[in-house]
């Protein structure tokens, strides 16, 4: 083997790919992998969550080489009429713990930063010339697409707009747990196009440090930097914290799945003989937007059918493609529900709603493993949203989503 030569190349540092590297590895020492990340860092500026009943004991050893913040106490959420704690353990990551844990036990020469993959076949990896080196050919035996989510004609759906602040206080903060949803806030979308459903999230990451989200879901996809910022502003004032220092930020545009022809958007990103997961490969959750568990779990299998050929990965990961957007169409139902169904200034209730269940169909809703029972207690009782809207939105598929700023966020 030369120089030129891996095993596996991987190409997209996010978490999905970043994942499959360290399982590969720490399955087959001896492999020759190549992770290939356009940008100057591994993951992004991202943070991922997670419930920790997300995982198996295994997806929990995958990730117990990084740096996490965990609130074993459980989290709050907050809406119009009450708060609630769950007392489900709550675990967080920033993309730079995930980078630097890996450049830490990955082998050198694994990860190749600011190479951009111009072309992918089955056989190897092209990349184009940069700073950081000249245009090249990686040959391998497996090849796996993790790139970014590709907008498509295909999925229709609504959005998960969000903007984050991680700040340093000079006084504590007194936030003791996670709070995942605070939805007791204004509802005004905040280009001034009417009402959506927005919450806030806040994570304590320490006695000085919180981390602020203002997120929305809304019919179209505009991320109003100035505007959100202004929001998480008021809501720094409104819990008195003064003068906070900001140690750092994110941004992004999610797609909310409703619908589409999933045959189609497999055949317009696919390319033969190459696997593809990841939210690329449609592996994330549609209404949430989680991809922690799903992005384990992909590890997970690869790590373990590290021997097929790159054709029969690409059928493996394309079968559970599949078989996961089927297994996910009741989310996708709930998706319609909320955005055909629901009026913009109503969706809180949805939600209200929801978070009054068991804690045990919480947790398997966020897992996207809701049983049978759970997804008929979801519906019953106080309907949702009225029924003749749902029974109209069942049938209603949303926009296509071809908007070029989607990108792919935290777990």
């Amino acid at each position: 083997m030369n120089d030129s030569q891996f095993d596996c190349a991987i190409v997209g540092g996010g978490l999905a790919g970043g994942l499959i590297a360290l399982a590969l590895h720490r399955a087959r020492p001896g492999f020759r992998i190549a992770l290939i990340e356009a940008g100057r860092t591994i993951g992004g500026n991202h943070r991922w969550s997670w419930f920790d009943s997300d995982l198996s004991e295994e997806g929990r050893a995958l990730l117990a080489g990084f740096r996490q913040t965990r609130w074993d106490a459980g989290y709050d959420v907050q809406f119009p009429k009450y708060r609630r704690t769950l007392d489900t353990a709550y675990r967080s990551m920033a993309s730079s713990d995930f980078h630097e844990g890996l450049m830490r036990e990955l082998p050198d020469g694994t990860v190749m930063l600011g190479r951009k993959a111009t072309a992918l076949d089955a056989r190897g990896v092209d990349l184009g010339s940069t700073d950081f080196g000249k245009a090249e050919r990686i040959e391998a035996r497996t090849v796996i697409d993790c790139r970014s989510f590709q907008p498509s004609e295909h999925l229709r759906g609504g959005w998960q707009v969000f903007l984050g602040r991680h700040m340093r206080l000079d006084e504590a903060h007194g936030v003791e747990r996670p709070v995942i949803m605070d939805a007791a806030v204004d509802q005004l979308a905040p280009h001034g196009n009417g009402s959506s459903y927005r919450f806030v999230y806040v994570l304590p990451l320490g006695a000085h440090d919180v981390f602020v989200e203002d997120t929305y879901y809304a019919d179209d996809p505009r991320l109003d930097r100035s505007a959100l910022s202004g929001r998480i502003d008021q809501y720094v004032r409104e819990q008195g914290w003064r003068d906070p220092e900001i140690v750092g930020h994110e941004a992004g545009v999610l797609p909310v799945l409703t619908g589409g022809d999933f045959d189609a958007y497999r055949r317009q990103i696919e390319i033969e003989g190459v696997a593809v997961a990841g939210a690329r490969g449609g592996f994330t959750h549609p209404l949430t937007s989680y991809t922690m568990c799903i992005a384990v779990e992909n590890a997970l299998v690869a790590a373990r059918e590290a021997d097929l050929t790159g054709p029969q990965l690409a059928a493996l990961f394309a079968s559970r493609a599949r078989s996961h957007w089927k297994r996910t169409a009741y989310y996708r139902l709930l998706a319609r529900f909320l955005f055909f169904a629901a009026k913009p200034e109503k969706r809180v209730k949805v939600f209200q709603r929801f978070y009054r269940l068991r804690r045990g169909l919480i947790e398997r809703f966020y897992a996207a493993r809701s049983n049978p029972f759970d997804k008929l207690r979801v519906l019953w009782g106080e309907p949702p949203v009225p029924i003749p809207a749902a029974i109209a939105a069942m049938f209603k598929s949303g926009e296509p989503l071809k908007d070029k700023t989607a990108t792919e966020k935290k777990a």
